[in-house]
């Protein structure tokens, strides 16, 4: 596609020099064909500023409920111009067909997506995935040069012990020059040493500074993470000022009614704010990730892909303009893409349920439940041992203490009994969650406070095939229709962006204290991270890798 050539008389940022003069831009054909100064030697408060794109460096672009192109359409307006996006979302539910669905979509774009081949689908035997991706897949996949990397080894004990599947993976990515993502929490000294050397090039899953340290001391890359459930912006960028040729900015996972409102210019600010130097941020926004997986993505360097934004100050960094090869795709917070017909791809096959299918009988006096405790803003959970509460022979949830009940349903097959546990920290008075957002295989993840609710609250998601969804005591229903592999909605981002803050409102109108309630409820099923998390087949230790008991 030809795009008129035009001229931008600017306050041209120039991250590699550490410079800022007024200079006009001269794009031609898409790309940046001379950087002319003016001959002042210092910024004109009267000029905006033009500087490269932010890129998010790792999302799961499933995570916004959008499509690509809906998600770029969003993104655009707050400067990204691109993202390494891991797709293994769908992939855990479509296979390699799902990437495809992805890269197809994407394809309708003109922003840079970088998708990834997923490394670890099924994330764990110990949950039913609907689809796997073998060596063989990746290797495939790796056929297509629009697949950059081998995206994130969650199967960080697998590197350790050197699985054979697992080191077969990082092979074919090392053959052919990808990096290989990494995603280890909590790892530390030698077990973090011994992971990276197994060619693992960057890990964003650091909650604390100390463990981001001895990342970076043995030669990976640390990712500073602010996303709608996981939010490690403030445990790590005191570490900008010494490390920031080693870090990047990403968000994991952004939900819509998060993504209308900011994305990485939102950290770009942030980290300014605190007395960063703006050149080390903007490497970290701009320029490290598109140096470290060879993006596509011009720097705003004569010969380079017109991919740059146009701020108003380096400040609050509000974008006024942001161009993808040449082509103005937002301005003034409006995206100036096109919608694009959006198909429809699924794997699901759970069948209605019944409020008896959540019953949990006990023909004790007294049980002990291991109940997961949550917190608001992290994927980890902890434990918590507490008296179960025991009516008419069922262990039920206890409200007063919220001890709620937690269930997963097997969407891929029918007529199979649903995982229950226990969670503390939802918060819900009345009523019940439910979702098929359901990391990372993605099955029907539910939270209430009865039997009858929880019901209703699947039930609606089956309905739709997808979904989103909360009821309350008092007959209120509000769904967000996901009929996309469960995943994505089929509709614009704005509107889909509505209906979220709509269930999201709803859900903390029955009590949730919780910033993001369906993200927290998304990651109950992750058993990758610990401590306990519930797949559809039963509570799972993440510490000890293993099944253990709901109730004792």
């Amino acid at each position: 596609m030809n795009f008129p050539d035009f001229s931008l008389l600017s306050n041209v940022v120039d991250i590699f020099a550490r410079s800022i003069q007024p200079a006009t831009i001269r794009v031609v054909e898409g790309r940046i064909a001379s950087i002319t100064p003016t001959g002042a030697t210092t910024p004109d408060a009267n000029l905006p500023y033009a500087l490269p794109g932010f890129v998010d460096a790792h999302v799961h672009v499933e995570s916004s409920l959008l499509v690509p192109t809906e998600f770029a359409r969003l993104a655009v307006t707050h400067g990204t111009v691109a993202t390494v996006s891991d797709p293994h979302e769908i992939g855990n539910v479509l296979g390699v067909a799902g990437v495809e669905y992805m890269l197809e979509n994407a394809s309708h774009s003109p922003f840079k997506f970088c998708f990834g081949a997923p490394s670890c689908v099924p994330a764990t035997p110990f949950e039913t995935a609907g689809a796997e991706i073998t060596p063989a897949d990746i290797a495939r996949l790796f056929e297509n040069p629009k697949i950059g990397y081998l995206a994130e080894m969650m199967n960080w004990p697998g590197v350790l012990q050197r699985d054979t599947d697992v080191m077969a993976k990082i092979a074919l990515a090392q053959a052919t020059g990808r990096p290989v993502d990494g995603h280890a929490p909590g790892l530390r000294g030698d077990d973090a040493a011994h992971y990276a050397s197994a060619g693992i090039s960057t890990d964003h899953e650091c909650f604390a500074a100390d463990e981001a340290l001895d990342k970076l001391a043995v030669g990976v890359k640390i990712l500073i993470r602010e996303g709608s459930a996981a939010r490690n912006f403030d445990a790590l960028i005191g570490l900008l000022p010494e490390h920031y040729a080693h870090l990047m900015f990403c968000s994991d996972d952004k939900h819509p009614d998060t993504l209308v409102l900011g994305h990485i210019n939102q950290l770009v600010q942030r980290a300014v704010a605190l007395g960063n130097d703006v050149f080390h941020v903007l490497r970290v926004a701009c320029i490290n990730p598109v140096k470290h997986y060879n993006l596509p993505v011009g720097l705003l360097e004569e010969g380079d892909p017109a991919d740059f934004i146009v701020v108003k100050n380096l400040q609050d960094f509000q974008v006024l303009q942001t161009y993808l090869n040449g082509q103005l795709v937002a301005e003034n917070g409006q995206p100036l893409l096109p919608a694009t017909p959006i198909a429809v791809v699924n794997n699901f096959h759970a069948l209605p349920v019944t409020a008896v299918d959540f019953h949990l009988p006990t023909s004790q006096e007294y049980n002990t439940l291991r109940v997961i405790q949550c917190f608001d803003g992290q994927l980890i959970t902890a434990r918590v041992d507490l008296p179960a509460r025991i009516e008419n022979g069922l262990i039920v949830t206890n409200v007063a203490e919220d001890v709620l009940k937690l269930a997963v349903i097997n969407r891929y097959q029918p007529h199979v009994a649903p995982a229950l546990a226990f969670i503390r920290g939802f918060g819900l008075q009345h009523g019940a969650l439910a979702s098929s957002v359901g990391h990372d295989s993605h099955n029907i993840t539910a939270v209430g406070c009865d039997d009858e609710s929880i019901a209703r609250a699947v039930n609606l998601v089956i309905a739709a095939k997808g979904g989103l969804a909360a009821v309350g005591a008092d007959g209120r229903e509000i769904l967000v229709p996901l009929p996309v592999a469960g995943l994505m909605s089929d509709q614009e981002g704005q509107a889909v962006a509505g209906t979220y803050a709509a269930v999201d409102a709803l859900a903390k109108e029955l009590g949730s204290p919780l910033d993001a309630p369906f993200m927290t409820l998304s990651f109950m099923a992750l058993l990758v991270i610990p401590s306990l998390k519930l797949s559809d087949k039963g509570l799972f230790d993440g510490h000890r890798f293993e099944f253990v008991d709901a109730v004792e």
